[in-house]
């Protein structure tokens, strides 16, 4: 009587076959999970900065009360999720512009608060080379890598 089983040919066919597989589907994987952070680090940006365009358009029609000589931006992002005071409102309600400060997606520690893993760009400074100050103009990812589009993160 003869014994059934798999032959060390078939059985080291059976693993290259998986190997290669694996081999193909890692590159597949890690490809899709950059682009998900992408479009978490897209939709952010949009969000914070809509938030940002929202209070200037209130701070410029005067629901928030500006010093002169302000630009008419928020502090710090925080103001964006804390909310101000509406000027124009008898019964002095609050305007919020934000639920939440998004995280940046590609900022390596977790433990670190939200508002703390942007770049934050003054209205005074230099497209070319933003530096925080008193107010929040416009943000940017900290991260150093470049996108599957070829940009760096920071650029977007």
């Amino acid at each position: 009587m003869k014994t059934r089983g798999f032959t060390l040919i078939e059985l080291v066919i059976t693993l290259a076959l998986v190997g290669l597989v694996a081999l193909v589907a890692l590159p597949l994987y890690e490809i899709s999970a950059t682009r998900l952070k992408e479009t978490e680090l897209k939709l952010a940006l949009r969000q914070i900065r809509i938030a940002l365009d929202n209070y200037k358009t209130a701070a410029d029609t005067g629901q928030i009360t500006k010093e002169s000589g302000d630009s008419g931006y928020p502090p710090s992002l925080e103001v964006l999720v804390n909310g101000v005071e509406n000027a124009k409102d008898v019964n002095h309600s609050r305007l919020v512009f934000l639920r939440h400060v998004p995280r940046d997606p590609f900022y390596p520690d977790p433990a670190q608060p939200a508002e703390q893993t942007w770049a934050l760009r003054s209205y005074g400074s230099p497209p070319t080379d933003p530096v925080p100050g008193n107010d929040v103009y416009d943000v940017a990812s900290l991260s150093a890598g470049k996108g599957l589009n070829g940009i760096a993160y920071k650029e977007w």
